[in-house]
């Protein structure tokens, strides 16, 4: 996601929980690369559904957690989380105490300084909240619109708004908002939103992904999520990303993001790039 993140209640912790059984010994990877812990893929995650989740026993879901357990079997290792806050995920891998983070990480110019950067694995989606279900740029216009700082189409929606766009610090503060009439409409991730309303939020808003407009480039070129991982550990770089093609090859993506209620295009990454 972008600079922003939300932190849902997690405290920092280091928790060790290995998921799943043992491989037989006759498990052949697909490949084979040095690992922070021998025969396991350490993941550092935190709370930010639908795409990384937490139980209260310490039982990861979401989708970044789908992509990486799929990796993880590939190559005969057992998918083993670090379960941190936000804020120390990607120092998790930069310190050595885990080899990938999860939890809608964009691919950045930035972070490709010091992180390995795989194939994008899925798009985040702008999207568009409202009571009448509006999905066009235009349709912002003349009305009262909010967003939530630090997103790649803020800069954009400042250009084309001006002072009708009210930024927020987080996805609550603009939910109250638009749920009590005061901004028209939300643009936030179309993920996020979705899966609030699976769990009972947003009740009346319509959520939709938005459509190509010149006038805000997210809405064209969405930003491409990715695992960050260890830069300079070539093999698991080359897992991953041979990993994630034959996901997207083979349609697996696709239906992890619909598993998890998220719109299957957004798997439709394109040629990989980054943000500047």
């Amino acid at each position: 996601m972008t600079t922003f993140r939300s932190v849902l209640g997690m405290t920092a912790l280091a928790l060790a929980v290995t998921t799943g059984s043992a491989f037989a010994q006759d498990c052949k990877p697909a490949h084979t690369f040095k690992t922070v812990a021998p025969g396991k893929l350490t993941v550092a995650i935190y709370e930010y559904p639908p795409f990384s989740t937490i139980t209260s026993d310490g039982k990861i879901g979401g989708v970044d957690t789908d992509i990486a357990r799929k990796i993880a079997e590939e190559n005969c290792l057992e998918l083993t989380p670090a379960i941190v806050d936000a804020a120390a995920t990607v120092q998790y891998v930069l310190s050595g105490k885990a080899d990938l983070a999860a939890g809608d990480w964009y691919r950045t110019a930035e972070r490709a300084k010091v992180l390995g950067l795989s194939y994008p694995t899925y798009l985040d989606q702008m999207g568009v909240y409202s009571k009448t279900g509006y999905s066009k740029v235009s349709d912002l216009v003349g009305k009262k619109v909010g967003s939530v700082a630090g997103f790649l189409w803020v800069a954009d929606l400042q250009k084309l708004l001006g002072s009708n766009l009210k930024l927020y610090q987080n996805p609550v503060a603009l939910a109250q908002d638009l749920q009590a009439g005061r901004i028209d409409i939300g643009i936030d991730s179309f993920g996020t939103g979705v899966y609030a309303q699976k769990k009972g939020g947003y009740p009346g808003i319509q959520i939709k992904v938005a459509e190509p407009d010149e006038r805000v480039r997210a809405s064209i070129q969405a930003a491409q999520v990715n695992l960050l991982h260890t830069k300079g550990n070539e093999g698991l770089t080359q897992a991953l990303d041979d990993g994630i093609k034959k996901m997207h090859e083979d349609g697996t993506l696709k239906a992890i993001l619909s598993a998890h209620g998220l719109d299957p295009s957004g798997a439709d990454v394109g040629e990989p790039r980054v943000v500047q």
